[in-house]
């Protein structure tokens, strides 16, 4: 038994020591999170809303074809079942966008051979992207699911809806913070416009002046 216990002990300070497993797999969770605001921010702004070369497919099945079924007014809750289909991205979309994220973590890693980074940037990055897909998912298709109640959804939600308002901000779906740090985040509307309601949704109209009336609505 004490033999046992030994072995726990020195494995567990061989683990947490400088340049060990966890230690560097909890690096590369979290530089996998910021990376993975950054990585979203660019693929959305650079690929999804624009076409990149001749490489069209992001631009046509996320500007052209989403951004025209779900607009910021009523539009922006699915209307049609025959629409569904254009919330997600498509099945081979996920592993793709993994592996091209993890290629800085795994060139980093290969040198250091601290294999724990990588191992901790990517699983961060699945989890980045189920919850983007899953999100994008809630918030175009509302069932009043308990995530929905959140304070932090109620947020990110209307980020979302004035990203559909105005295209050009607010490219984060998940984690806005290179939004916030590459000046791209907008809280509020410029102009006041027609927007879609809803339990989860909050009220993104510009702030009125004391005293002027506004129209009913959850407040951001």
């Amino acid at each position: 038994m004490a033999k046992l216990a030994y072995r726990r002990e020195k494995t567990s300070l061989i683990l947490m020591a400088p340049g060990g497993f966890l230690l560097w797999m909890s690096f590369g969770i979290v530089l996998g999170t910021i990376g993975g605001s950054f990585f979203e921010w660019t693929l959305h702004r650079y690929l999804m809303h624009r076409p990149f070369g001749g490489f069209v497919y992001p631009f046509e099945r996320h500007a052209l074809t989403h951004h025209r079924i779900f607009k910021a007014d009523v539009t922006y809750h699915l209307r049609g079942e025959q629409d569904k289909h254009t919330i997600p991205m498509a099945w081979w979309n996920g592993p793709a966008l993994i592996i091209t994220a993890q290629l800085p973590f795994l060139a980093i890693s290969w040198i250091s051979g601290q294999w724990g980074l990588v191992c901790g940037s990517t699983l961060v990055t699945i989890g980045y992207f189920a919850a983007y897909e899953y999100l994008h998912w809630c918030m175009h298709l509302p069932r009043k699911r308990k995530i929905e109640r959140v304070g932090a959804f109620f947020r990110l939600n209307g980020h979302h809806l004035l990203h559909h308002r105005y295209v050009n901000k607010n490219f984060n779906v998940v984690f806005p913070l290179a939004d916030f740090l590459c000046g791209t985040l907008l809280l509020r509307s410029k102009v006041s416009f027609a927007q879609a309601r809803g339990p989860s949704v909050p009220d993104v109209q510009p702030l009125q002046q004391e005293g002027a009336s506004r129209p009913a609505g959850n407040v951001l």
